[in-house]
């Protein structure tokens, strides 16, 4: 009779807890048409857009953005200082692993691929095509280029 009893208090506890946390939460439903592109940061070369698609990547905190990549583009060898996960929704994101871009050295993720890449990974990406992903994980986003050099946010 106690575990019964116990059983039944728990789960009242745990229901009460299940409501507030989905009351503090609020739903996010967002077509592909509603996006909204801007230039990616800085810390990408030139040429990429984001729609930031829930959270700030910029923060501790959770974070999911689409990336649009132009033909051609690539990321130098850089790392992460969280992990991150990548879905293609179009076209073919190539990666690889390493401490120097080698573009006959990637591999190709193609629309519904995915990867997870841990942090401090050197790594490094391309397309061919225009390109689009989803970015997700726990901000705050940041890149570390192997040769500082390669990073926009030193040009001048």
């Amino acid at each position: 009779m106690r575990f019964v009893r116990f059983a039944i208090a728990l789960f009242v506890i745990l229901s009460g807890t299940a409501a507030l946390i989905a009351q503090s939460q609020s739903h996010n439903l967002q077509s592909v048409a509603a996006a909204k592109w801007g230039p990616a940061p800085p810390m990408l070369p030139a040429g990429a857009q984001i729609a930031v698609l829930a959270g700030d990547p910029g923060k501790s905190a959770p974070y999911t953005v689409r990336l649009k990549f132009p033909a051609g583009y690539a990321i130098p060898a850089h790392s992460h200082p969280t992990d991150e996960n990548i879905v293609v929704v179009s076209g073919a994101f190539y990666l690889g692993m390493g401490t120097k871009l080698d573009k006959a050295a990637g591999t190709a993720l193609t629309p519904g691929g995915f990867t997870s890449l841990p942090a401090g990974m050197n790594h490094f990406a391309y397309t061919k095509a225009e390109t689009t992903i989803v970015l997700f994980g726990m901000g705050p986003v940041d890149l570390k280029y192997v040769n500082p050099q390669d990073d926009p946010r030193n040009k001048k």
